[in-house]
Parts: C-alpha cells; sequence; structure tokens
C-alpha cells in the first residue's frame, strides 16, 4: 500500500538555489586563503570536492585537511566568507520556478523542509535573499542535526521538528548523491535526485534515486502520478 507523504525535505544549493560554481568558487577562495588544500594537487582537492558535494563542509575540509580538525574548522570558516562575499557580488536566484513549486507543494498539504551543508550563517544569509522565511516550513543544518549528509540525522531531524508520522511519509529531494543517500539511509518513502546542480543522471540513478527529475519543479507532478499526495479538502 502507498503511504501518502506529508513531508518533502529539499536540498538548498544546486536543488532550489541556483549555484552557479559559487560552491566551487568558495572552496577555492577558502584553500587558498588558508593552505588546507596544499598537501595534495589543486585538481585532486577539487574532484574530492565535486564528489562530496551537498555533504557538510567541516567534513570535506577535514578530509582535504588530512584530519587536522583545526584546520578544518578555519577552512569552513573561510569558505562561508569567501561564500558571503560572493554571493553579495552576484546575488542569489532560485533554482526557475522553485518557489512556486514550493509553494504548489505546501498547497498539496505538504510541510517542506529545506536542508544544507551550510553553516546556519549562510544558510539564513541566503533565505534572507531569497525572501522566502515565509515560504517554508523549516531550514536545518548540519549543527541542528548531529551530522550532515550522507548520514540521515537531517532528514530524520526534520520528521522530529515537523511531527510527520513516519519515514514511509517523508519525500527527499536534491542534486547530489550525498541527499539520495541520506534519504535511502532515513528510509524517507521516496528520494528523488534533481539535474539542476552538482551530480549528474548516472551518478544519482547509481545511488538508488527512486526518481531522477530535471529539476524541482517536476516534483508535484511525479508525486501525483505516483499516488503520493493526500487529498486536500477544498476551502
Amino acid at each position: 500500500m502507498t503511504t501518502p507523504l506529508e513531508l518533502l525535505v529539499l536540498d538548498m544549493a544546486g536543488t532550489t538555489v541556483l549555484d552557479d560554481g559559487v560552491v566551487e568558487q568558495a572552496f577555492q577562495r577558502a584553500a587558498e586563503r588558508t593552505g588546507v588544500a596544499d598537501r595534495m594537487p589543486w585538481a585532486e582537492a577539487l574532484d574530492h570536492v565535486r564528489v562530496t558535494m551537498g555533504q557538510s563542509k567541516i567534513d570535506v575540509f577535514t578530509h582535504l585537511a588530512g584530519g587536522d580538525v583545526e584546520a578544518a574548522q578555519n577552512a569552513t570558516a573561510a569558505f562561508e566568507g569567501a561564500y558571503a562575499e560572493i554571493v553579495a557580488e552576484q546575488g542569489v536566484t532560485e533554482i526557475p520556478g522553485a518557489a512556486d513549486a514550493i509553494q504548489g507543494l505546501k498547497d498539496a498539504g505538504l510541510t517542506v523542509v529545506l536542508t544544507t551543508g551550510f553553516a546556519p550563517v549562510t544558510r539564513d544569509a541566503l533565505i534572507d535573499g531569497l525572501g522566502w522565511h515565509g515560504l517554508v516550513d523549516l531550514v536545518l543544518s548540519p549543527i541542528d542535526a548531529g551530522r550532515g549528509r550522507p548520514a540521515p540525522d537531517l532528514v530524520l531531524t526534520a520528521l522530529l521538528r515537523t511531527q510527520t508520522s513516519s519515514v514511509a511519509a517523508v519525500g527527499v529531494a536534491g542534486d547530489t548523491v550525498s541527499d539520495v543517500e541520506s534519504g535511502l539511509r532515513a528510509g524517507a518513502g521516496f528520494v528523488a535526485g534533481v539535474l539542476s546542480g552538482a551530480h549528474d543522471r548516472a551518478a544519482l540513478e547509481g545511488a538508488r534515486a527512486d526518481a531522477v527529475l530535471d529539476d524541482v519543479t517536476d516534483l508535484r507532478d511525479v508525486l501525483a502520478d505516483r499516488g503520493l499526495l493526500r487529498a486536500v479538502p477544498a476551502s
């Protein structure tokens, strides 16, 4: 029997927020300013950044720093500062149609929570820039949950905070393998990859996403087609 969804957990950068290379630029500025990746060629470091896109930034920098936690913490702070600089320079933009898609999902009776690997200061700056405080129900960073992706903590914290009835009633969508793995590890009833960000169809299908969509604007129709939307009483 299909369990209708109550909660949809959506990633931010690359899924609902246009990335356009900003995360990679911020990683590079942080690496240059702190020397955190000097032990390896930058091409190798950048490959690791791309493969682990969507994961907690402190975890990525800890790897780049060879396990040096203090260096990773300094680099993470530099990353957050660099990201804020780039956003100030370029502005922040939603994935085209994302706000309307989120509102449509809420109109269909879903609670919508955004999750991110960013620290709260960066996360909140993005929400401020987009004017989304009244749009989404909750926004979570790894510090709010315990561990970042691909651990299930962000998804399960969203479930607990919103008092969703079961993991089967949770849907997850994101643009990275880590997003998909996090949803699957949490036991979410539906896990989708989207092609608007870091990882391609082959990677998302290889991570065993239930569906791979062009972008977040396709979600409501796919959920409806699969019988995953609850009947919403007419107002």
